[in-house]
């Protein structure tokens, strides 16, 4: 049995995980935090829960985390780096859903999130947690960086292309939307039902915190080559769920076709369990992976300005955070991949 901790369990995506890990047949929960709600029953704030899961929600603790084999960190940006070195010495693996260790240029990362990085020593031998492109890495790993939301979508829908040459690197776009729980369990007027109901915005036209993981991810795809990437997100009144469409110019149009680009990604994707690229003329759709660690792909291609379009789908709680979390795990300790992942998605 893996026994496992979370750290910062009540928020969005510590919740997917109590959900995922309490179902999992290998895992018993032994530690999970809250400084907001330390001493309260889990199912106190997670009714679902009730009868699935019977813990309190305790302080931090460094040492009792660091006694377990595995401690996901679903906290917010700059948390996890200041506990997973003593987490780590302890003898646990570390499992961090935030940023804190996903952007290998400290310098890069600082500019963003906007603090001094206070474990840049952990950085190099964090693997970053995308099983479709770092299985064999993440099965050794000690400390994982799950990928943000919005790329694990994006990168998906665009690695093939760049693995392959396909398309011109230097003009790619991604036009992405995201349901509310994306911001975080918190307390803000922009994300209040009346805010976001009846109602889609774009935001961080100037640059999201999101794109230079993006990046780097798609330039290891195109072999070092420099990407260029416009990246536009937008705020939709929908809980969760991420659609991604992506756009990239083709190299040799005369050479391309929509079944010769759907034929790449489904011999890329053909031994994923969690990546499905979709039949020519489908679509796919936020409400189609709702709950899901699946992550659908379609692919077409627009003749008269010679573009492949990509788009992807995703629970941007699941396979873009929680799921994808439990997924790693999975790998890291030898389990079934697919093990507490395997459910349906959510239909209606």
């Amino acid at each position: 049995m893996i026994t496992a901790g979370i750290v910062g369990a009540a928020g969005y995506a510590g919740g997917e995980l109590l959900r995922l890990l309490a179902g999992h047949r290998h895992v018993e929960l032994v530690q999970v935090t809250s400084r907001e709600f330390a001493g309260a029953a889990v199912t106190r704030h997670f009714p679902n829960l009730r009868g699935k899961l019977d813990i309190d929600f305790g302080l931090p603790d460094e040492d009792a985390l660091g006694a377990c084999d595995v401690v996901f960190f679903a906290t917010p940006h700059a948390v996890a780096m200041r506990s997973a070195a003593r987490v780590l010495a302890g003898g646990a693996r570390v499992i961090d859903l935030s940023a804190d260790f996903r952007i290998r240029d400290i310098a890069c990362w600082e500019q963003w999130y906007g603090v001094v990085h206070e474990s840049p020593e952990l950085v190099a031998g964090a693997v970053y947690g995308l099983p479709e492109v770092n299985r064999k890495r993440i099965r050794e790993a000690r400390l994982i960086a799950v990928p943000g939301c919005y790329p694990t979508a994006i990168q998906l829908a665009l690695l093939p292309l760049l693995e392959n040459r396909l398309v011109d690197e230097s003009r790619l776009i991604a036009d992405a939307k995201s349901g509310v729980s994306g911001a975080g369990r918190k307390a803000a007027a922009e994300y209040l039902l009346c805010e976001t109901a009846e109602s889609i915005s774009a935001y961080a036209l100037a640059g999201h915190r999101h794109h230079p993981e993006i990046v780097q991810g798609l330039e290891q795809a195109a072999g070092g080559r420099p990407v260029r990437l416009t990246f536009v997100p937008h705020l939709t009144p929908m809980i969760r769920g991420i659609l991604a469409t992506c756009y990239a110019p083709v190299r040799d149009p005369g050479g391309c076709d929509a079944e010769s680009l759907r034929s790449v990604f489904v011999r890329r994707y053909a031994d994923e369990p969690f990546v499905q690229v979709l039949e020519a003329g489908e679509l796919p759709a936020t409400r189609d992976v709702r709950g899901s660690n699946v992550c659908e792909i379609s692919v077409h291609y627009a003749e008269k300005s010679s573009m492949a379009i990509v788009l992807a789908a995703e629970d941007n709680l699941v396979k873009g955070a929680a799921g994808q979390a439990v997924q790693c795990m999975n790998i890291m300790f030898g389990q079934e991949e697919s093990e507490g992942l395997a459910g349906a998605a959510l239909l209606p």
